[in-house]
């Protein structure tokens, strides 16, 4: 399983809010995207917990529209840990690296201006 922290921002409460240490990452075993975010003061069990169902998010752009229809949203993702991501999940399924259009885009960000 991959984990990488990011910063997750809400308005949940009415206010902007950020949490620093929030977690992105790709769970194998589940096959989706997860993203977890604002931990409860006392029992650590985060106000925002996406993917937890198998092949809940296939996708990174799933995952941040369910993240933004609860009020969250994780972007911009720099475009080395999208990379990152995508390989995670390309090597847990034994495809390559960077496929679809998430992996065209990428491409593209890698390329020189």
């Amino acid at each position: 399983m991959s984990r990488y922290t990011i910063t997750v921002t809400g308005t949940v409460t009415g206010k902007v809010r950020s949490d620093p240490d929030a977690v992105i990452g790709y769970d194998p075993p589940l096959r989706t995207y997860f993203l977890q975010a604002f931990p409860h003061e006392e029992t650590d069990e985060p106000a925002l917990w996406l993917g937890t169902r198998d092949r809940a998010f296939e996708t990174l752009e799933d995952l941040r529209h369910t993240a933004i229809s609860h009020g969250y949203d994780f972007m911009p993702l720099p475009p080395e840990l999208a990379a990152k991501l995508v390989d995670d999940k390309a090597a847990a399924s034994g495809r390559p690296d960077r496929d679809g259009v998430l992996g065209e885009l990428l491409k593209h960000l890698d390329q020189p201006n």
